[in-house]
């Protein structure tokens, strides 16, 4: 695809995602957003949601069945602080960071940020396309304070240990022990029943104060 081409296209769905997505956020209260990239059919977020009213949630997903689903879920639940989106991560993240902000309103910020049972990629050559990578977390390193939680939960071995590789050797991101950081709330998705055949482990990793002069 022809790289102007290519840009065109993402300028569309970026403001795609402004005009018809941004107005159901309350960015104009300054709250901080509780995402979950990959949220499937929402099963983890609507019960997360329900159980934690003062958090406002927001759930991704690639695949526009699974949104419609989890839409449902949360409309039956009557949920006023759930909202699901169809949308590339790493698009909704860069619209995010670039969401207009008005006088007197602080930036999005993100407080809690889940990933769980995503895809693990087990062969090599396809380890470039798990969602946990450096380049993820430059950008949730941009759009969060110090503080904030990112919560990882996977029943692959190898994609666990890959993925605190890439905390341990990141600057802005640290793991934290389960005293400091215990699991905050328990559900079990239809994509955990299909893990527990195998072994689920978890981290937690803090968003670190940089150190002056600290890059990301």
């Amino acid at each position: 695809m022809p790289l102007d081409l290519y840009d065109s296209i993402r300028d569309q769905r970026l403001a795609a995602l402004r005009a018809e997505f941004f107005p159901r956020l309350p960015l104009a209260t300054g709250v901080p957003l509780t995402l979950e990239l990959g949220c499937g059919h929402g099963h983890y977020l609507n019960a997360y949601a329900a159980a934690h009213p003062e958090e406002f949630c927001v759930g991704l997903d690639l695949i526009a069945d699974r949104i419609a689903r989890a839409e449902r879920k949360a409309t039956r639940a009557r949920l006023a602080n759930l909202v699901f989106v169809q949308a590339e991560a790493a698009l909704f993240l860069n619209a995010l960071a670039a969401a207009p902000v008005s006088a007197g309103v602080p930036a999005p910020r993100l407080r809690r940020i889940f990933v769980l049972f995503s895809d693990p990629w087990p062969k090599r050559r396809h380890w470039k396309h798990r969602v946990l990578q450096p380049a993820l977390l430059d950008t949730l390193a941009a759009l969060t304070e110090a503080g904030a939680a990112l919560h990882f939960r996977t029943d692959h071995p190898d994609y666990f240990t890959f993925a605190r590789e890439v905390v341990e050797q990141h600057a802005a991101w640290r793991l934290a022990g389960a005293e400091e950081a215990p699991w905050p709330f328990e559900h079990v998705s239809v994509f955990e029943e299909r893990a527990l055949a195998g072994v689920p482990q978890s981290f937690t990793a803090l968003r670190s104060a940089l150190a002056p002069g600290a890059t990301v």
